[in-house]
């Protein structure tokens, strides 16, 4: 899309919250193309790091539940984006929400904020959902303070990596029949995240501050059901054969949505959840007064979906929903530990030497996962994956972002990218439902081996138990590790083998 470029004002500085999620990266983007000074708040400054625009933003280190943390991020602020949500950390999420946002309003206020702007999500039917309920209660707390609040409430996002359209891309290629509750006859006004981007980065543009609520949608008005037959249509499959049943609840829906598509059970709920309102923007709340519409209009709902497929099957995924770092039990949140720590750690180490150049093993140990596999046993990481989906984890699914290529925070099946030096080293952080902290390390060293240069592979799985009930999880895995790992490092080193052969051909 060519659009002109916008005016920032000199010396405005923009706060956006929630960078490492799917709206938040691709708006940091966004505005530093438009030219704004970007600051981004963040709970962990690692995870920017894999971040093609890390080196021209400020990173504030900080949690919206911490008042001083949220006041230094504050601080020097024009205009404040709060793109947070604890969706999926369970029953009590609303309690969360709305202490997150009364915290945000008030460190605005002691910080001179002149505009908080907030993406919610449109709530104009009588029945909402919990999760739309939360949103909804999230905006009146932001508006607990003098700092005047531009929200911007959305339906469903279709674009490359979003939960939403991750949700229907799933089901509807893997469903040929389904049986689905009644409400998909519902409405629903979806809109396609380069307009969302559009609306955001020009909020951060007005000249004077707006308070006021705006429902943002596309051009169109459909049923989730009508959406799913366009989308196999545009896929080029057959029609779906779509059977409506009243019994299927959400928390049913959701259950079956966790094991057929990436999403997982508790991020599927308050998305399922949402379906039995009508997602459908009011014309009286119509932010077209404020911000016009892109120059060639609002993308259509056929072009928003094969514009998010192209990007799909180019590798070209900015962000996505799995970005953000889903909470799991407090022990399973830290970074590893340091060793003065006193942890007890179990390893598993592997090594070998081989002749194979760093190039190649490092192209090997990036690639795995997702389609690309773990290299021998898959059967067995299938298996874990599987009881991880039924005890409520991320499973094997989430897949990642880029079938190549890894950076850190990027999710990687039931695993977390937590470093990655580049021909050197990758180590991955479990999220898988844990009774302690699990990792899976790869590093790359030079070895000199009878006046030989040679390389030296090292593949480490190792565990910080939780009680009695870690050591005898760790202990009751152990056997299956002598069919995982020395087959993983073994085939590991073999696929390099085959890229060097490749390369010298």
């Amino acid at each position: 899309m060519s659009t002109p470029k916008l005016s920032p004002a000199a010396g405005r500085k923009i706060l956006v919250t929630g960078a490492s999620g799917y709206v938040g990266g691709r708006l940091v983007g966004q505005l530093l193309s438009e030219g704004f000074n970007v600051r981004v708040m963040v709970r962990n400054h690692n995870k920017m790091l894999g971040y093609p625009w890390v080196d021209r933003v400020e990173i504030s280190d900080g949690d919206a539940v911490n008042y001083e943390e949220t006041l230094k991020a504050l601080t020097g602020i024009h205009t404040a984006f709060y793109l947070l949500h604890s969706i999926g950390v369970g029953s009590n999420f609303e309690d969360l929400e709305a202490q997150m946002a009364r915290n945000f309003a008030k460190a605005a206020d002691a910080a001179g904020v002149k505009q908080i702007v907030y993406l919610g999500g449109i709530a104009n039917d009588k029945q909402i959902s919990q999760h739309l309920g939360s949103r909804v209660e999230t905006g009146r707390e932001l508006t607990s303070g003098s700092v005047p609040v531009m929200e911007l409430r959305a339906g469903i996002i279709i674009g490359s990596g979003s939960a939403s359209f991750e949700m229907l891309r799933h089901l509807t290629h893997r469903l040929p029949i389904m049986t689905t509750p009644k409400w998909v006859s519902n409405r629903t006004q979806p809109i396609a995240i380069r307009d969302v981007l559009w609306y955001l980065s020009h909020a951060a543009a007005l000249d004077k501050p707006v308070d006021q609520i705006f429902d943002i949608g596309g051009p169109a008005v459909i049923t989730y059901a009508d959406m799913m037959q366009m989308f196999a249509k545009i896929s080029g499959l057959r029609r779906r054969w779509i059977i409506k049943v009243p019994v299927l609840s959400p928390k049913l829906s959701s259950l079956w949505i966790g094991l057929v598509t990436p999403v997982p059970t508790s991020l599927a709920r308050p998305l399922v959840g949402s379906l039995i309102s009508e997602v459908v923007a009011d014309p009286a709340k119509s932010v077209s007064g404020v911000i016009p519409n892109p120059p060639d209009g609002l993308l259509d709902i056929p072009h928003a979906i094969e514009y998010a497929l192209s990007k799909v099957k180019s590798n070209q995924v900015e962000s996505r929903w799995s970005d953000a770092t889903l909470p799991t039990a407090p022990w399973q949140k830290a970074q590893s530990d340091p060793a003065w720590a006193g942890e007890t750690t179990y390893n598993d180490t592997r090594e070998q030497i081989v002749e194979v150049s760093t190039a190649s093993l490092w192209e090997s140990i990036e690639q795995i996962g997702g389609n690309n596999g773990w290299y021998g046993a898959d059967y067995l990481w299938f298996l874990r994956g599987l009881l991880d989906r039924m005890f409520g984890g991320v499973g094997l699914r989430r897949g990642r972002r880029d079938p190549k290529k890894l950076r850190v925070g990027d999710s990687l099946d039931f695993w977390r990218v937590e470093e990655c030096v580049q021909n050197s080293h990758l180590k991955l952080y479990a999220e898988m439902i844990l009774p302690g902290k699990a990792w899976l390390d790869f590093n790359i060293s030079e070895e000199v081996v009878n006046g030989t240069k040679m390389r030296k592979i090292t593949q480490v799985a190792s565990f910080q138990p939780r009680g009695l009930g870690g050591q005898l999880y760790w202990f009751s895995v152990v056997p299956f590790h002598t069919f995982i790992f020395p087959s993983m490092l073994k085939n590991l080193i073999k696929d390099a083998a085959a890229k060097d052969k490749q390369s010298n051909a």
